[in-house]
Parts: C-alpha cells; sequence; structure tokens
C-alpha cells in the first residue's frame, strides 16, 4: 500500500517529470487494500480490494508483480530480482513491508493452521474452511492465536465462514496494546457477546494432529486444551529487511532498516518506508505513517526538504460487529497526565480521554463499544479542548464534538495525511463539489474510512461558506429529500407514483426514487405493494415477495413472532420443504427458512404455510424483519420480565411496516441481555421496575450499539414510546437510511431526540400515535392477499410463454444432508432439478 501511495504521489506531484520508476512486488497480484482485508470475508474479492490503478497508467511507472528482488549490489546500483532479472538503479526505496511472525509452537506446519496477512493467506483459509466442512461433515471449530485488531478480524472472519472462534491472548486483555484495563474488559465482555471463546493470560504450546494429519487440537500454556480444526495465528509483524541486512545496510536492534528524518538509510542512494523502515528505534506497523513517509521521500526526490516525524497512532477495530478504537497516550504516560472516563455495564460502553495536568490538552482517548467521538477527537489530539473532558463522555454532558471549523493544520484524515485546510482547498481552488470529488482529489477517507463523517462535515460547510447550496435532492426527479416527500405525500394523500410525480416531481423516475416512493405509499397504506402501478416500483425482492437467492431462485421466511412456534407448525415447515426439495436453515432471527423455491412454486408454498397459520416473514421488505426475544420470566431463573409475551407483541403490531430501511426489535428479560437487544435498531431489556428501550443500533457492515431512550417503561407506555420513535424515524429519515445514521445524525443528537419521542416537546405525539394506529389496523398478510387475487398470481411463472415450464439450470449438489446451488467439480446426479433434489434429499 504504501508503495502504490509514492508511486501515486511521485505521478501527481511531477506530472511532466523527466524521470521513470520501476514497481517490483512479491505477490502475484497488484497492489490491494490490506487495511480492509477482511472485507473478503464480507463479499469482497482482490478486484474489489485493489487499490485504484491510477500510477500504472502513467508511461513513465512499471509494475512488475510475482518476482521479488533477491540482492541489491549497491557499488554497481542493481538489484537482481528471483527470475534472474537485473535491474539498474538511481534511487533505490525499500518498502517490503513485514511478514507475520509465528512463535515457536509445536505443530505450526500442520495443513489448516494460517497466518492473516496477505490476499493469499485469508483466500487459502476460505478454501480450506469450505473443503474440510465438508470432509467433516460439520462445522469447524476455529481458534485463534493473538487477541490483537488482525487476530479480532480474524475470529470474525472465521465466524463468518460457520465456524467457531476461540481467542488465544497471551496477555491479560484484548487488545493490550490499544486498550487500557478498563477497554480490554470492556471489549471482551462484547467480543464474549459475539460468541467468540476469549482466553486471555495464556498460550498456545503445541498443535495436535487429527487420524489424518490434519490440525484437530490447541494445547495451552494454562493446562487447557481446545478443539481447532483450523487455527490462525495472528501474533505481531516482524520488519522484512534481509535484503537491506544481506546488502550490509545499518538495522535496527529490533530489525528494521535504520532511516533518518529523511527516510535515507545508511547508502544515501536508497531509502526505506513502511513497516520495514526503523526509525529511532520504532518500526511502525501502521499505513498512515508509511504513508507519511513515502511523502517525505517524493518531496526529497524532486528537490524538496520535507521530513518526517511520526505522529500519535490511532487504531481502530473493523468488521468484528463490535466498536473500539483508540488514540494518543492511552496509558497516560505523559508527565502529569490525568485520566477521565465513563463506563456504563449495561450500555456496555468504556470512554475515556487522557488530558494534560491542566485538563485543558487532549493527549489520548480510548472508546469501546460506542466509537462516535473517534473521528471528530482524534484530530483534537495535542490541541485545546475547549471543555471539560468529562463533558464529552458522559451521556448528557452536552459537550458538542468538534464539528467543520477546525483549524487548517488540524490532521482531519491520518492515514492519507490530509489537513482541513488541504480539504477546503479542494473546495476553494480546485472545484470539487462534492465529498467523492473531494476524497478524489485529496485521498482523505479512501484508506479505512473512519474520518469520512467529519469529512463531510468539514466539505458541506465549506461549500456552504462559498455560497454554493448543498443538495439534498433526492435524485433528478425530485429536488427535495425523502422527509419533505413522504410528508407531501402525506399531506396531499397522494396513492400513486404518477400522482407523486405529477405533483411534485418530473419526469418518469428512476431506480432511486421509484423504490423510495412506493416504500412511502406502502407506509401510508395506499395498498398492496403489487397491486396498480405499485409493482413495478418495487425492487426485486419485494416484487415476488421473497429474496432472491445467488443462483436465481428464492428464498421463503414465514413469520414465528418473537421465537415462538408450535409443535405443529414445525412439522408443517419440515413436510413443505421436503415436498418442495427446500434447504433449510434456522436463522439468526429465531425463524426457519427454506431456500431453493423456484418463482413458480411460491405461490404453492405460500398456500401451504397459509392454510398453516403462517404469514409473510416480510424478510424481503425494508420493514421490520423480526424480533427476537428470550425465553424471559415464563422459563428463565435469571428473567425479570416476560420477554417473550413482549416480543410477541411487538412483532404482531409493527409486521409489515414499510420504513426508509429494514428495522430489527429485540427484547430481553434481563441486563443479561441474551436477545443481543443493544445490536438492534431497537432494543427492550428489561429492569424490575419495567423495561429501558434503545434505539439506533444495527449488525451489518458498520455495527453500532443501541442508545437509552428511556427507562423504566411500563407496558404500554413502552409500545408508545416505539411508535412513536419509528412513526418519526419512518417520516423523518433519508432512503435506505437506517436508523443507526439517522439516530446518530439528528439534530441536536440523543437529547433531542429523547424530548421529540419521550417528552413530547414539539406536541407532535398524537400524530405519531395516529400513523401506528392506522397501521396496526390496516395490516394485511402480503402472501394470502396475492393468493386471493388472480392477477396477482399470474406474474409467478418461469416462463411467461411456457408458465408449466420450470427452470431446467437449477442445478443442485448435496451437502450435509440438504442440497446448495452447485459449483464447477460437483458431482450432480441428474440434472434436472425435481429429482436431483428429491435424490439428495432423500439420501
Amino acid at each position: 500500500m504504501v508503495a502504490h501511495h509514492l508511486a501515486e504521489q511521485l505521478v501527481t506531484r511531477s506530472p511532466e517529470g523527466a524521470w521513470q520508476l520501476t514497481v517490483l512486488g512479491e505477490e502475484d497480484a497488484a497492489p490491494y487494500d490490506r487495511v480492509h482485508l477482511s472485507d473478503f470475508f464480507s463479499g469482497s474479492d482482490a478486484r474489489a480490494l485493489t487499490l485504484p490503478g491510477t500510477p500504472w497508467l502513467d508511461p513513465r511507472v512499471q509494475l512488475r508483480t510475482g518476482d521479488p528482488v533477491r540482492s541489491v549490489d549497491r557499488d554497481a546500483r542493481t538489484v537482481t530480482t528471483r527470475s534472474g532479472r537485473v535491474e539498474a538503479y538511481d534511487q533505490l526505496v525499500l518498502a517490503t513491508g513485514s511478514w507475520a511472525w509465528t512463535p515457536r509452537t509445536e505443530g505450526t506446519d500442520l495443513p489448516g493452521v494460517f497466518t492473516y496477512r496477505t490476499l493469499a493467506d485469508v483466500e487459502a483459509l476460505r478454501d480450506w474452511v469450505a473443503r474440510r466442512t465438508e470432509e467433516l461433515g460439520r462445522p469447524l471449530a476455529g481458534a485463534v492465536v493473538g487477541g490483537g485488531v488482525l487476530g479480532l478480524e480474524a475470529a470474525a472472519a472465521l465466524q463468518k465462514l460457520g465456524t467457531s472462534a476461540t481467542v488465544v491472548e497471551f496477555a491479560d486483555r484484548l487488545m493490550n496494546v490499544q486498550l487500557d484495563d478498563g477497554g480490554g474488559e470492556a471489549l471482551r465482555v462484547l467480543v464474549t457477546g459475539l460468541g467468540m471463546d476469549v482466553r486471555t493470560s495464556t498460550g498456545a504450546t503445541r498443535l495436535g494432529a487429527a487420524a489424518d494429519g490434519a490440525v484437530a487440537t490447541m494445547d495451552l500454556s494454562d493446562g487447557s486444551s481446545v478443539p481447532a480444526d483450523v487455527v490462525v495465528f495472528s501474533t505481531g509483524v516482524r520488519p522484512r529487511d534481509r535484503v537491506a541486512r544481506e546488502s550490509g545496510l545499518a538495522i535496527g536492534e529490533r530489525g528494521g532498516v535504520v532511516v533518518g528524518p529523511t527516510c535515507r538509510t545508511s547508502d544515501p542512494s536508497i531509502w526505506a518506508v513502511g513497516e520495514c523502515a526503523s526509525f529511532e528505534g520504532e518500526c511502525t506497523g501502521l499505513v498512515a505513517p508509511g504513508n507519511a513517509m513515502a511523502d517525505v521521500v517524493v518531496d526529497q526526490l524532486l528537490g524538496g526538504s520535507a521530513t518526517y516525524r511520526p505522529a500519535a497512532d490511532g487504531t481502530k477495530l473493523k468488521g468484528v460487529g463490535v466498536d473500539a478504537a483508540s488514540f494518543g497516550d492511552v496509558f497516560a504516560l505523559t508527565p502529569g497526565a490525568l485520566e477521565v472516563m465513563f463506563a456504563d455495564p449495561v450500555a456496555q460502553t468504556y470512554r475515556k480521554l487522557v488530558v494534560s495536568d491542566d485538563a485543558r490538552t487532549l493527549l489520548g482517548g480510548v472508546f469501546v463499544g460506542d466509537t462516535s467521538l473517534y473521528s471528530s477527537l482524534r484530530p483534537m489530539l495535542g490541541r485545546p479542548l475547549g471543555a471539560d473532558p468529562s463533558a464529552f463522555l458522559a451521556p448528557e454532558g452536552g459537550a458538542p464534538a468538534p464539528g467543520p471549523d477546525l483549524p487548517d493544520d488540524v490532521v482531519v484524515c491520518s492515514c492519507s495525511n490530509v489537513s482541513a485546510g488541504t480539504v477546503r482547498a479542494a473546495v476553494t481552488e480546485h472545484g470539487c463539489t462534492s465529498v467523492g470529488e473531494v476524497k478524489k482529489c485529496t485521498r482523505a477517507g479512501t484508506v479505512c474510512g473512519s474520518c469520512v463523517p467529519l469529512l463531510t462535515k468539514i466539505v458541506n460547510s465549506t461549500l456552504e461558506s462559498a455560497g454554493v447550496t448543498v443538495s439534498n435532492a433526492m435524485c433528478e426527479h425530485f429536488a427535495m429529500p425523502r422527509a419533505e416527500l413522504f410528508a407531501l405525500v402525506r399531506r396531499d394523500g397522494l396513492r400513486t407514483f404518477t400522482q407523486v410525480v405529477e405533483a411534485h416531481g418530473t419526469g418518469r423516475g428512476c431506480a432511486v426514487c421509484k423504490p423510495a416512493v412506493a416504500s412511502m405509499l406502502s407506509s401510508t397504506n395506499a395498498g398492496h405493494v403489487l397491486e396498480r402501478e405499485h409493482a413495478a416500483l418495487q425492487d426485486t425482492n419485494d416484487h415476488v415477495l421473497a429474496n432472491m437467492q445467488k443462483d436465481g431462485t428464492y428464498s421463503v421466511v414465514p413469520r414465528v413472532p418473537g421465537g415462538e412456534i408450535t409443535p405443529e407448525k414445525l412439522v408443517v415447515l419440515g413436510q413443505v420443504a421436503a415436498e418442495f426439495g427446500l434447504a433449510t436453515r434456522i436463522t439468526g432471527a429465531q425463524r426457519i427458512a427454506m431456500f431453493g423455491a423456484r418463482i413458480d412454486q411460491l405461490p404453492a408454498i405460500w398456500r401451504r404455510l397459509v392454510d398453516a397459520g403462517f404469514e409473510s416473514g416480510q424478510a424481503y421488505g425494508k420493514s421490520l424483519r423480526a424480533v427476537k426475544s428470550c425465553v424471559g420470566q415464563a422459563w428463565c431463573r435469571f428473567g425479570v420480565q416476560d420477554s417473550a409475551s413482549m416480543a410477541v407483541r411487538l412483532e404482531l403490531r409493527y409486521r409489515g411496516l414499510r420504513s426508509p430501511h429494514k428495522f430489527k426489535v429485540g427484547v430481553s428479560g434481563c441486563a443479561r441481555e441474551c436477545a443481543e437487544a443493544r445490536g438492534k435498531d431497537v432494543g427492550v431489556i428489561a429492569t424490575e421496575k419495567g423495561w429501558n428501550v434503545y434505539v439506533g443500533g444495527n449488525g451489518g457492515f458498520t455495527p453500532r450499539h443501541a442508545e437509552l431512550l428511556a427507562e423504566d417503561l411500563d407496558d404500554d407506555r413502552l409500545v408508545q414510546v416505539i411508535d412513536r420513535f419509528l412513526a418519526h424515524y419512518i417520516q423523518s429519515a433519508d432512503r435506505v437510511q437506517r436508523t443507526a445514521p439517522w439516530v446518530a445524525e439528528y439534530p441536536g443528537g440523543l437529547a433531542e431526540l429523547r424530548r421529540v419521542v419521550v417528552e413530547d416537546s414539539r406536541g407532535i405525539g398524537a400524530e405519531l400515535d395516529a400513523v401506528m394506529a392506522e397501521h396496526v389496523a390496516q395490516y394485511t398478510d402480503e402472501w394470502r392477499a396475492t393468493l386471493d387475487d388472480p392477477a396477482k398470481l399470474r406474474q409467478f411463472v418461469s416462463f411467461v410463454n411456457a408458465p408449466d415450464t420450470p427452470d431446467p439450470d437449477l442445478v443442485y449438489a448435496p451437502v450435509r444432508g440438504q442440497v446448495r446451488p452447485a459449483r464447477a467439480g460437483d458431482d450432480v446426479a441428474d440434472r434436472n432439478p425435481v429429482i436431483a433434489r428429491t435424490l439428495e434429499v432423500r439420501s
């Protein structure tokens, strides 16, 4: 990544210069985004991770991959690659990075043991889990050695691949380099809640093998042993300095090529940047200082005088499902430093600021469970806070986070070393008119992305100061935001897209506004989603009331309110799945999903389910997905309220409620939080006095814990507060905006949202109550309504000109007693989908 940045900066800063640059790399792939390597397990592939190829388009730059340098001849000024190719140089930059260090543990050479460093590592890990799972016929037991940032990302990756995850950390806490004791313990609680088994203060001593020679167990130094069908070592990195060492360059005591402020090595013609460079005895392990070194080298090569000074490190945990971040003097090592902490064990959040002895200057910060302050406070490192530190941490502190009026020299994006002044100049001097253009111009926000919220504020503020109106139009056909259009649709009683666009828009609509308007019409009870012209507005899933899968078939997910289901209904689901050859799976929302239904089979499946008392689970729409619940007071000896009954009540109340984005609800019967309510858009947790309600949480790509909105509510008051919150969200959120960013961006923050929803400060409570009452009164099951309408049923065919012919291209392979879409190399006995699936399920 650092070499890519160097090439990019050289091209950008010397567009007409007479120079030639050759970049030699060991990996076969072009430079890729190693910071987001874990995104590989969330659907990204090598192409999605590849960094922009702009530098390689310049004729002065040559990129050669898969042929690393093996030796350097400093006298002849040449390098020799693995293939024997000899390249001459005038100036040589070493950007060889680091390698994943593995401790001397017996068994690390067994099949099934991996490191977590390169694209090849994650591809091999994915392939092993898939192959070994089929060989053993069961989910694998996974283990990760190392509880740092990468170790936790690796554990999350194992979970995404369907394995369990045990994290083994030799230190006494997770992320021990970045978090203090309080932050480490808070992170342990959150990570354990994700289903990971955390073992600290112990290490791996031996890996045992199964009968076929693959890894199977891990012995620990505390005398215990854990099953381990796949093991990932993430125990730190070491600088790759072999080539430099063998060529006689000065090497640091702890490794790495010694460099000075100009990033020159002991040979004035050779430079070193990134993780292989040792500056003042330290090697960096982050991309931001590596990029800063690359900037210095480029400036020096072009005749400048820039020098490198390390900035305080900042780290943010990504892709795990919990939030943790830190920056600066985390452990308060600065003489006289003060620590200001706030911990909420119920909300499972921990915040700490480290400040100077006069409590004015920010020296560092730790955030676990809620990192919303990280992006805005980190740029203030070493600067006056402007308020009592505790005011930033306590929920009702009231101190606003630093906003778009930061001084020009404050670094907004540390990864690319972009200051607030550079961002403003991109708007005022380079004509950028959007965040996307500023990111392209400055590279800010293009690496880890944590600075994007602050970047957006600065860009919009600068545009407004320059007299440029910041557009909030929903699309080219509607010159207003979604919330304003929604209010007009509701006020005017509009019932079709044609009426909406004639009254308030232009043209014929697009893929942006049509689904958004369709959601508005559904939210205002304008009729079934497949009625009249509504059907043409829907996204693919809404159009057929089912979720499309990778092979073009659909999933069927009936509603199971609160996760409660009778034995008789369980039998029906089994019978339907067997009759239609469907694969079944219990979902995280406490439902049973059936996969592999052809479009022409959907009505017949729905008929069987509706007759048995089921209805649509709405798993396909931007609407309520499910209300997850624990067993609560009814069965659990710790339960203090009847969470199961409350979950059923809420799900039956909000079923079919269309909204700007999907939303989920959780109800836990006590503070042990077995329903994971804090990870939902609306979370309800029982107390001895009633219910606490939390809002704005979600899992997925950007996990966030919900925040406390109201506490100790009785049943009816709880329902009223949730009614008002959801109705207000539906009316005022942007298109496809989940509750988490809506709550985070709410004007006045959570305190103002509480005043509006709970205290009814604006006097709109009765209106919000009426909106929800209307929805409840007019709810109809979309499956049943479709089955009762022959016109709607006519669209559920595989081929319009051959409605009775099933799709012949659907082919399935057996896996663990069920089926999945066939892949290349699968042994499929019969290409006829009905016969093939029936034979495989029976076998």
